[in-house]
C-alpha cells in the first residue's frame, strides 16, 4: 500500500515524464499544468465528499498505475464482435493510443470532421480551442482534472450548422491488459453546431485481464436548436476500473439525449453533468446498469436548469445480483433565473439477491419560484404474481425470469431513438441478462421472507 505522499510523488514523476513525450500549443499546456495543480491540492475524492459518499475509490488511489505504451497488436478479427452495425465513422483507440488501421472515417457529409482529438489539435485549432477544457470543472472534480492533465488521445466529432449526420459515429476504446496496472485518460470533445443533428457511441471493452484505469471524460456542446444524441457503453473486464464524466453543455432550443448502459467494470462511476444554458432546452437522461458478483457501479447525475422554459427527464433503472452495490445519486439544480422549468426524475431498480445493495437519492435544489420538479426511486424484487402467471402458461422458470428482467431493461431501450444503437444495446443486454435469469433454489426461496412489491423510497 502506498502512502498519500508517495501517491502524490508518482503521479508527479509520471506528469513530467509524460509532458516530456508531448508538443502542447500553450494554451493546452497550460489548461493541463492548472489541472494537474488542482488535483495535487485535493487528492483523490474520500466518502466524507457528499458527491462520493456511496463509493469508496481508496482501491484506485492506493494502486500505482503507470501510462500504457503504444504498440501492442490488436486484429480487425479481435474488434468484430464489439463493432457498431451501420455506423458512419468508427475510430478506434487501444490503451489510449489512436489506431488508424482499425478505423474508418466513412463518407460523411461536408461540414463533418471525425478524427482523433490529438490530430485535431494540431491542424484543427481553430475548432478546438474554443471548447476544449471551457466546460470540464476541474476545480469540483479531482477524476476531471486528472484526466486534463493526462488526456493524450481522443475522440473529435464536429458538425457544422445545418448538417444531419445519417448513422451513428462509434468511439471504440479497447484495453488490452496488462502484467502491471496502467491507466487511460481518453479525452472526447463533441462540437455540434446550430441546427444540426448527430448520434455518437462511446463503447468500452476489454480484450484481456489485468488491473486498469480508465479515466475519461468528454465535453459535448450542442448549439442553438441543436439534436445531439449521446451513448456510453461500459463492458469491460470486472478486473477495470472506470470513471467516466460527460459535460453537456447546451444553446437556445437544444434537445440533447445521454444513454448510459453499464454492464461490466468492477468499479464504476458514471458522471453526467448537462447544463441548459439557453432557453427552451430539453435534455433526456436515460440509463441502465446491470451488476453481478462484486461490482460496484455508480450514477451520479447533476443537471443544472440555468435558463427559464427548459425540461430535463432522468429515468435510470438498475438489476443488481450477487453482491453487487448499486448507486443512484441524482440532483437537479434549478437557478433562479429559470423560471418555467419542467423537470422529473425516476431511479427503479431490482435486487436479484440478499445481498446485492442499491443506494438511491434523488435530490432537488430549487431556487425559482415558478417551476413543476418531481423524482422519486422504488426499489423491489422480481414479482412472484408475474412469474407465476408466466409459469402457468407453459414457461420455464430460468425464461419467465429472463422475460421479466427484459421487460424491465426494455423502459430504457424503448427511449433510444436510433435503430442500429438500439438493436446493438438489446442484443448485449439480452445476452448478458440470460445468464443472470437463473433458477433460484427452494432453499433460497424459503430463505427468503420479503415482500415481493415495490418499495417507494422518496
Amino acid at each position: 500500500m502506498i502512502t498519500a505522499t508517495e501517491q502524490l510523488e508518482t503521479y508527479l514523476t509520471a506528469f513530467e515524464n509524460f509532458r516530456k513525450t508531448i508538443a502542447d500549443p500553450g494554451w493546452l499546456a497550460k489548461l493541463r499544468e492548472d489541472a494537474f495543480a488542482r488535483f495535487c491540492e485535493v487528492g483523490f475524492p474520500t466518502t466524507h465528499d457528499e458527491d462520493w459518499r456511496f463509493t469508496n475509490v481508496s482501491q484506485i488511489a492506493r494502486t500505482e498505475f503507470q501510462l500504457p505504451s503504444p504498440g501492442k497488436p490488436v486484429t480487425k478479427a479481435e474488434l468484430t464482435a464489439h463493432s457498431l452495425p451501420r455506423s458512419a465513422s468508427q475510430l478506434v483507440f487501444v490503451d489510449g493510443h489512436f489506431a488508424a488501421g482499425l478505423s474508418r472515417i466513412g463518407s460523411l457529409p461536408r461540414g463533418v470532421v471525425v478524427k482523433s482529438l490529438a490530430e485535431a489539435i494540431q491542424n484543427d485549432a481553430a475548432l478546438v480551442e474554443p471548447h476544449l477544457g471551457r466546460y470540464l470543472d476541474t476545480r469540483r472534480d479531482a477524476f476531471a482534472a486528472l484526466n486534463t492533465a493526462f488526456a493524450r488521445d481522443g475522440g473529435f466529432v464536429y458538425v457544422g450548422k445545418g448538417t444531419v449526420v445519417d448513422g451513428p459515429i462509434h468511439l471504440l476504446f479497447v484495453s488490452t491488459g496488462a502484467e502491471r496496472p496502467v491507466m487511460t485518460h481518453p479525452r472526447t470533445l463533441i462540437v455540434a453546431e446550430d441546427e444540426s443533428q448527430v448520434a455518437i457511441v462511446e463503447d468500452y471493452v476489454s480484450l484481456g485481464a489485468g488491473v486498469s484505469l480508465s479515466n475519461t471524460a468528454t465535453e459535448l456542446f450542442a448549439g442553438e436548436s441543436a439534436v445531439v444524441s449521446h451513448y456510453m457503453l461500459e463492458r469491460e473486464h470486472t478486473d477495470a476500473f472506470n470513471v467516466s464524466t460527460l459535460r453537456i453543455q447546451q444553446g437556445r432550443s437544444a434537445n440533447t439525449t445521454t444513454h448510459s448502459i453499464l454492464l461490466g467494470g468492477g468499479l464504476v462511476r458514471n458522471n453526467v453533468h448537462p447544463v441548459l444554458a439557453g432557453e427552451g432546452g430539453e435534455c433526456l437522461i436515460n440509463g441502465l446498469f446491470v451488476g453481478e458478483g462484486g461490482q460496484h457501479l455508480d450514477n451520479y447525475m447533476l443537471v443544472e436548469h440555468a435558463q427559464p422554459h427548459c425540461g430535463s427527464r432522468q429515468f435510470y433503472n438498475g438489476i443488481l445480483d450477487g453482491k453487487s452495490h448499486g448507486v443512484f445519486h441524482g440532483r437537479i439544480i434549478v437557478h433562479k433565473d429559470a423560471q418555467k422549468t419542467d423537470a422529473k426524475q425516476t431511479n427503479r431498480n431490482l435486487l436479484l439477491s440478499d445481498d446485492a445493495q442499491i443506494d438511491t437519492k434523488p435530490q432537488l435544489e430549487i431556487y425559482a419560484d415558478d417551476v413543476k420538479c418531481t423524482h422519486g426511486a422504488t426499489i423491489g424484487q422480481i414479482e412472484e404474481n408475474a412469474l407465476f402467471y408466466l409459469r402457468s402458461r407453459g414457461i420455464d422458470e430460468s425464461s419467465a425470469r429472463k422475460l421479466l428482467l427484459l421487460a424491465f431493461a426494455s423502459e430504457c431501450l424503448d427511449r433510444m431513438k436510433e435503430e442500429s444503437v438500439r438493436g446493438h444495446i438489446e442484443e448485449l443486454i439480452n445476452r448478458h441478462l440470460f445468464a443472470m435469469a437463473k433458477v433460484r433454489t427452494a432453499a433460497e426461496v424459503a430463505a427468503d421472507d420479503r415482500g415481493r412489491n415495490w418499495e417507494e423510497v422518496g
